[in-house]
């Protein structure tokens, strides 16, 4: 190896190392915020026809049309968290209000749950030992305030930290909506720079498994609060539309909807109702819970061309994996990794192939 040589290969050490340590330092620094930014990507992505129809009435008044859309998609997601945290607060209250009912009523098992073979006769026992022993009552009420409040504060701990990356994401999806085009064809470049012209097909891949997944998960909620409403109204629940509209919020969360129509079953059998609540019990874990496995992976599969079962797991995985962002990115992942796998074997075939003959 010539002195020139050797140079050329410790210039381009050396280079190596200082975008490594570079790459490094950087992704330490936007680690916390690698969550609101996958989200910011997200939304803009979805809401971007939104964007693209106030640049036309705008007339391409960039900035304007991203500022508006970013206080649609703040209302978006300010809207339903107020409305939520309001109906918390009044449940909290009639829950408070119900369990001093039944302090001062007396230790009254409801008919329906006495009747209960073994079951009934345990339950009666234990809470007329409860509210006949108050020092019993009053341990088990601490250990309860122990263990919830403790919950409660790291609760209202996260919800400063929490509403900060939300102001995060909303932030980023502003520059987003402005300059997504510069930022995705600089994305493009540096991708084709890396993996040829297949890049196209991967971004092509992420884009639409990212749309789908996000109709899916829309769709699959509204089908669980249709469902779970045509329940509570056979169930003789009392505004059967407003806690289906909830069940169907709540299921935008993993098994969020399991937690309207559970507790509403469980009440239901509390007050003596108890072909309407079991009833409600078998329908939500037949029909309600179900939707959710079965609409958003034929979503996503029919508009993406995934294979049901990759999709499946894709949502299921990622959620195991990511947490709630993973319901989009495990799927992405899946389907990036299913293009290059068909390609591979497109690239195979055409190698058996051969040329043809001149």
């Amino acid at each position: 190896m010539t002195d020139f040589q050797a140079a050329v290969w410790v210039r381009r050490s050396l280079l190596v190392c200082l975008l490594g340590g570079l790459l490094a330092l950087s992704f330490v620094i936007v680690r916390p915020f690698l969550v609101p930014l996958a989200w910011a990507g997200i939304l803009t992505y979805v809401t971007w026809p939104l964007n693209a129809w106030l640049r036309r009435v705008l007339r391409q008044r960039r900035t304007w049309a991203a500022l508006i859309s970013t206080l649609v998609l703040a209302a978006l997601l300010g809207v339903p968290l107020i409305w939520l945290t309001i109906l918390l607060r009044a449940e909290m209250v009639a829950a408070y209000r119900e369990a001093a009912d039944i302090l001062n009523a007396g230790a009254a098992l409801p008919d329906s749950l006495a009747r209960v073979p073994w079951v009934g006769e345990w339950l009666q026992e234990w809470l007329s030992v409860l509210l006949g022993d108050r020092a019993a009552l009053r341990a088990q009420v601490a250990a309860l305030i122990e263990r919830w409040g403790g919950a409660l504060a790291r609760l209202a701990g996260g919800v400063g930290l929490n509403a900060g990356l939300i102001g995060v994401t909303l932030l980023t999806a502003f520059f987003f909506f402005r300059d997504g085009e510069k930022l995705l064809a600089q994305l493009r470049l540096v991708l084709q720079g890396v993996l040829g012209p297949r890049a196209h097909g991967y971004v092509i891949a992420v884009g639409d498994t990212a749309r789908a997944v996000v109709f899916g998960l829309f769709l699959a909620a509204v089908a669980q609060g249709s469902f779970a409403g045509l329940g509570y109204w056979a169930a003789g629940v009392n505004a059967p539309v407003f806690w289906g509209i909830a069940t169907a919020i709540f299921a935008l969360i993993p098994f969020g909807a399991l937690v309207i129509w559970v507790t509403i079953g469980v009440w239901l059998l509390i007050a003596d109702h108890t072909v309407a609540g079991i009833g409600l019990l078998l329908w939500g874990a037949t029909a309600v819970s179900w939707v959710d496995n079965v609409v958003r992976p034929l979503v996503i599969s029919g508009a993406t061309k995934v294979p049901f079962l990759l999709v499946m797991f894709g949502v299921l995985g990622g959620l195991a994996a990511f947490g709630l962002i993973g319901l989009f990115v495990g799927p992405v992942i899946l389907a990036v990794l299913l293009a290059v796998w068909r390609e591979w074997l497109e690239s195979q075939a055409e190698q058996r192939v051969g040329p043809p003959p001149a």
